[in-house]
């Protein structure tokens, strides 16, 4: 057998626990030329820590090897290529992080005065301004701090208008190749969720949904370009079913990487959407944050947006706090400013027909994989897609192999696994995504690495069925893992 590894990750590294000998320092200090002062006789015996029991002592060179050998099994943008789909891992210009660290910026504090804050106001004013340019909606709000936030919100001010038109309403439709987080949102929102079956072609059903918008429907939830890849190209007609009953259409605007500087959402019919800029306009991605989920509407839902909103006068901003019918605020402040300044700084930088440019990018990576892998794995559904693909691991199943060994045995090529069993409309489902900042050369490495995984199943699937062979630990017990995590080392 032989692996193929591209990156550095096998190499074996002793906790500092396991490394630590009594007596070792990380560091040398001058004797003392003055008396010793005990600390907990001048700074007050409640003020001083005890000394950690077990604490690691270690050498300046072992303390550094250790943590930059640990760094090098951390995959990283800087890499290779993030595949995974629907989650828009992209390279993201370094050019936006100095942006975002410009002392006035970075160190603006949220309390400060107005007189204070009129730059960061206008950085807000600014991006709030592009987002409704690119959207085709309204008005924005920066508040969200990240997508299903955003989610939350823009259901919220749903059944706000809703109410103040006399009722609520009881559900929300959401088809099934909705994003995972939407029926989450939904409940919390207090609607119950029913669900739509896709058609043949992977789209939204409209004649379902005809059946069943009724007066008890608040919303449909839909993701667009949905989570197949493909644009809901009934979206328009879809609008229009709802929008005849006195419901609202709510869109998903996750994959917005596919439709920016293309098709505005606000263009055809939709009430309100979310926008991760983490995502689509540049912050790294992944770690647990931060994000932002600003939301944008059409003009009937502008009164209910959260509080305080930016207001222009006499030359100057304000907050404006006095806004009758607000849901209030959906989170402390006003939203991630960091995330705020590289997003401006990436719309700035790019310019209408740059942000296009990307797009078309991100379309054109992603049709390429699809066309080069259709061969060696099996397509669930033949519409066009755009900012991502999805296969099934149909065939490789057949010989035992499924979607978690495939991507499994891909981190010994040197790749990040793709988005495994996921969406869940497709069985077996590998999801991927190149975004629109891979070249050809990347792309074309990653394919002849999925080819010669589908080439191996063929003729040694017990191979796959057991990698990865080139990290520390191969094959976990993921169940348990997720179940009770060990977080803490302890001695044996």
């Amino acid at each position: 057998m032989i692996t193929k590894v591209r990156n550095h990750l096998s190499q074996n590294e002793a906790l500092l626990f396991e490394r630590s000998s009594p007596g070792k320092k990380a560091f040398q200090l001058p004797a003392l030329d003055v008396p010793p002062v005990d600390a907990a006789e001048a700074l007050g015996a409640g003020n001083v820590r005890a000394a950690i029991e077990g604490f690691p002592e270690v050498s300046e060179v072992e303390a550094i090897r250790h943590f930059t050998r640990l760094s090098t099994w951390n995959y990283a943008i800087d890499h290779g290529m993030y595949p995974l789909g629907s989650c828009t891992m992209k390279y993201n210009p370094r050019i936006n992080e100095l942006v975002a660290r410009i002392d006035g910026l970075a160190w603006a504090h949220p309390y400060q005065p107005e007189s204070l804050a009129q730059g960061s106001m206008e950085v807000m004013a600014r991006v709030e301004a592009a987002l409704a340019e690119i959207t085709g909606m309204d008005a924005v709000t920066l508040q969200p701090a990240a997508g299903a936030h955003g989610e939350l919100t823009g259901i919220l001010l749903i059944r706000a208008l809703l109410e103040k038109r006399g009722n609520p309403r009881k559900k929300i439709l959401i088809p099934d190749s909705a994003h995972g987080t939407n029926p989450a949102t939904a409940a919390i929102a207090g609607y119950m969720v029913q669900n739509i079956k896709s058609s043949d072609t992977g789209v939204l059903d409209v004649s379902a949904l005809a059946q069943l918008v009724d007066q008890d429907v608040a919303a449909l939830m839909v993701t667009n370009p949905n989570t197949l890849g493909v644009f809901e190209h009934n979206i328009i007609q879809a609008a229009e079913i709802l929008h005849k009953k006195g419901a609202m259409l709510y869109m998903d605007g996750a994959n917005m990487n596919a439709l920016v500087g293309i098709a505005r959402p606000g263009d055809f019919g939709v009430d309100v959407m979310h926008l991760n800029l983490h995502k689509t306009f540049s912050t790294p991605h992944g770690g647990g944050g931060p994000g932002a989920g600003p939301v944008a509407v059409k003009k009937p839902l502008e009164p209910f947006l959260p509080a305080p909103r930016l207001k222009h006068s006499a030359r100057k901003w304000t907050w404006d706090y006095k806004r009758k019918h607000s849901i209030g605020r959906v989170k402390a402040f006003y939203g991630n400013f960091g995330v705020l300044v590289r997003a401006l700084a990436y719309i700035l930088a790019h310019g209408g027909e740059g942000l296009r440019n990307a797009t078309v990018d991100a379309v054109l990576n992603a049709v390429y994989i699809r066309k080069q892998l259709e061969p060696y794995f099996d397509l669930p559904y033949s519409s066009p897609n755009m900012h991502e693909v999805v296969f099934s691991d149909h065939r490789q199943a057949a010989l035992g192999v499924h979607t978690g060994d495939i991507a499994k045995r891909l981190i010994d090529y040197g790749f990040h696994p793709y988005t495994v069993s996921f969406p869940l409309i497709v069985h077996g489902a590998l999801m991927i995504e190149p975004t629109e900042t891979e070249g050809k050369l990347e792309l074309d490495q990653f394919i002849e690495a999925m080819i010669s995984i589908a080439k191996e199943v063929e003729t040694d699937p017990h191979t796959v069925k057991n990698a990865p062979y080139g990290t520390r630990t191969s094959r976990v017990d993921e169940v348990t893992a997720a179940r009770k995590p060990v977080l803490r080392w302890k001695p044996a």
